[in-house]
């Protein structure tokens, strides 16, 4: 029964878009506010074959849409814990974008605590150090109309066919409205530094300032790397190529380097 249990879990928060079952590394991906493990379906295509992405996918939205969303980061990160954990056969890094930024970073945090092995890297991208607060006033309880303009004006965009589509809007905006209480809600707590590498990444027109991205290297005792690129919030979308780029570099030196560990 354990094993059955397993592996419902793991089809239900992991999607694997193209299994590689050779890899020697695996990409855990986190997504950003509102969006879902499908914002990575294509990124097997852009990475070395011998990584293996595995896009985390929470509860409230695409396939899981008839489930519950979670408010509060805490009660997540303890759930994802033991999904990340039995996949960690081979050795593994974290990606997350905004708010899938600050869960990697936690759940990271949880692993160790716990015993359990912790990413070769840490990949964190448009998403404040932890203990640098928003200067911008939370949105989740606004209503609608004005929840939509203040998602416009402040990450980039919003779907027209969401913002026109009343049907469509009650579907999206409460789950959108319950990942950013959970940002809004989160409250760091001072740990020691992690001793694996993190690398930011920032976008030049994103509002997040750069010495909110460099304060990222207070949380690591290895290797720190920030690199900005062009496009706002959602560079992630607009700056693809680019960004997987960066990445294919660092995972390529992480495999190289764990190559000449094990000779």
């Amino acid at each position: 029964m354990d094993g059955v249990d397993a592996s419902m879990r793991q089809n239900c928060w992991i999607k694997c878009y193209q299994p590689r079952p050779a890899a020697r590394l695996r990409l855990f991906c986190f997504p950003y506010a509102g969006g879902g493990a499908s914002t990575f379906h294509t990124w097997s295509r852009h990475l070395p074959e011998q990584v293996e992405v595995a896009a985390v996918q929470l509860p409230g939205r695409e396939d899981r849409f008839r489930e519950q969303p979670f408010h509060c980061l805490a009660p997540l990160v303890r759930t994802l814990a033991p999904v990340v954990a039995e996949r960690c056969d081979i050795p593994f890094a974290c990606f997350g974008h905004s708010m899938g930024g600050l869960i990697a970073f936690e759940l990271t945090r949880h692993l160790r605590q716990t015993g359990a092995p912790i990413p070769d890297c840490l990949f964190l991208s448009g998403r404040r150090a932890p203990d640098q607060p928003d200067p911008l006033p939370p949105i989740p309880d606004l209503p609608d109309d004005q929840f939509v303009r203040e998602l416009r004006q402040r990450y980039g965009g919003f779907p027209d066919a969401i913002a026109s589509d009343p049907q469509l809007r009650s579907l999206f905006l409460p789950m959108i409205r319950a990942d950013l209480e959970l940002v809004n809600s989160y409250v760091y707590r001072p740990e020691p530094p992690l001793d694996c590498p993190i690398a930011v990444y920032g976008g030049l027109s994103d509002p997040i300032a750069r010495n909110c991205l460099e304060a990222w290297q207070a949380q690591t005792t290895a290797a720190f790397r920030l690199q900005m690129l062009p496009g706002g919030h959602f560079f992630i979308n607009s700056d693809t190529a680019a960004l997987l780029r960066s990445v294919s570099e660092q995972l390529n030196e992480l495999m190289q380097a764990r190559g000449h560990d094990e000779v």
